[in-house]
């Protein structure tokens, strides 16, 4: 099982009551960047994967986000570069660059070369299609994202691959001369992974590409689900899917104590947390998802599954608002933003709304907080349902201080690494480094092998 460290790099310094009164992350005026601050959390944040690397940790992870305090890595591929050169051992897993608002992929496939050799072959890159704000952000038609997504790939494999020089004429993309000079340190180009969110046809494609798919967290039902439609898929393409098809990112903060830990975990909500990223009409442009992804997204959020981004079901039409008791965390940063536009609440009530849903977040499993003797068992949970290859540890997002931070990690690395690798041993968890991903042939009218424990589901209902 490959075990990675990751963080958003928020910037912590944000006013909370600016992001509650913007009803959202993205779009906060940077006239409260302060570029002290910025410089002191860079840093910061390259010494936490550092000692990540340090304390045990596989891999580190990266993303990519612009234009918001939710995310200070807009130029994820920079840090990267300077990660390559300051580890030693882990690997450097980018998830991902969002490709459908770059107007030159082919930059990217020189950038991600570069990395890869100066790491010395410890690049993964992930590439993705961008939340709804990126599009916004970098004036990209949303109409477009998935096609502009597909050739970019294909482009940037083919610069990766194929001989130079050659013509690219695509689309979107058309380049007289592509011949760049480096090339990936590893042949024939480095392992991709690819992250998501409950959207069935990301899921198809990276299973008709035999790629990993990474669930962001999403909720263990509506994960499952997209599990076991990529194992369908796979069979169609004629390979059997398993553990190492898989990753999923999971929200843990330890503490040395119990009451440390649960006063610091409520950071995970700041401002309205993951569900306050932006807002629904940046999240979803016209033309973003397919109806089918939009569908699915709205019936998991009205079971009570959490939220998205900055969506709620209701907003999706798919359920009632119930303004005193929200189906889930989205509804409830959702439903008291518009309590507090309408000037029916003010900024007091609105966090006092969003903290009072931090019990059921972990009661639901979204956060998981306590000490390492506490969280263990609830790791061991998500395992046991989804059997990952791949399993990402997500820091906190609020006012955390360095030294918590760094106490997190410490503790993580001692004491919750070695009990989750015994657990993938026990659970015969394989990551995508031990076994290929589509290496293993399947036999038409044979049964697929079971990608996903539903008795285990079933128990954590």
């Amino acid at each position: 099982m490959i075990l990675m460290y990751f963080t958003e790099r928020p910037y912590r310094d944000v006013p909370e009551d600016e992001v509650i009164k913007n009803r959202g992350f993205f779009g906060v005026p940077n006239r409260f960047f302060d570029r002290e601050v910025g410089a002191r959390l860079y840093n910061e944040y390259l010494d936490e994967m550092v000692y990540a690397e340090d304390v045990g940790f596989d891999a580190i992870m990266l993303n990519e986000h612009h234009g918001t305090p939710f995310c200070m890595g807009a130029v994820m591929n920079v840090e990267a570069s300077i990660l390559a050169r300051i580890t030693k051992r882990a690997r450097i897993v980018l998830l991902g660059n969002p490709l459908p608002t770059f107007k030159n992929p082919l930059r990217i496939a020189e950038e991600l070369a570069t990395i890869d050799c100066i790491s010395h072959g410890r690049l993964v890159p992930g590439w993705v299609r961008g939340a709804g704000s990126e599009q916004i952000f970098n004036q990209a038609n949303p109409a477009y994202n998935r096609e502009r997504f597909e050739e970019a790939h294909d482009l940037i494999l083919a610069a990766w691959t194929r001989p130079g020089p050659f013509r690219w004429e695509g689309k979107h993309f058309n380049y007289r001369y592509v011949n760049p000079w480096v090339t990936p340190f590893q042949k024939p180009h480095p392992p991709i992974m690819i992250p998501g969110v409950l959207s069935p046809e990301t899921v198809v494609w990276c299973a008709q590409h035999r790629y990993p798919y990474l669930g962001l967290g999403t909720a263990l039902s509506a994960t499952a689900e997209l599990w076991n439609i990529y194992g369908d898929t796979a069979a169609k393409e004629g390979y059997v899917a398993g553990s190492e098809n898989f990753g999923y990112l999971q929200h843990v903060f330890v503490a040395e104590t119990e009451e440390k830990a649960q006063e610091l975990g409520k950071a995970h909500l700041f401002g309205g947390g993951q569900g306050a990223f932006s807002r629904p009409e940046h999240t979803l442009p016209p033309g973003y998802n397919s109806k089918e992804a939009t569908k699915r997204l709205a019936r998991t959020m009205t079971a009570g599954s959490g939220g998205f981004l900055g969506v709620s079901a209701e907003q999706l039409g798919r359920a009632k608002s119930n303004e005193d008791q929200p189906a889930n965390l989205q509804a409830v940063a959702d439903s008291t933003r518009r309590r507090l536009a309408r000037g029916e609440a003010t900024i007091d009530e609105a966090k006092a709304a969003i903290y009072k849903s931090y019990q059921k977040a972990q009661d639901g499993l979204q956060i998981i907080t306590g000490t390492p003797k506490t969280v263990i068992p609830k790791l061991r949970r998500i395992l046991e349902v989804l059997r990952p290859g791949t399993f990402g540890v997500f820091q906190s997002q609020g006012p955390v201080s360095f030294e918590d931070r760094m106490t997190s990690i410490r503790l993580l690395g001692q004491e919750v690494l070695p009990a989750v690798r015994e657990i993938g041993k026990e659970l015969g968890i394989q990551d995508p480094f031990e076994r290929q991903p589509g290496s293993r042939p399947y036999t038409t009218g044979t049964q697929r092998d079971q990608l996903v424990s539903l008795d285990a589901l079933r128990a954590n209902a």
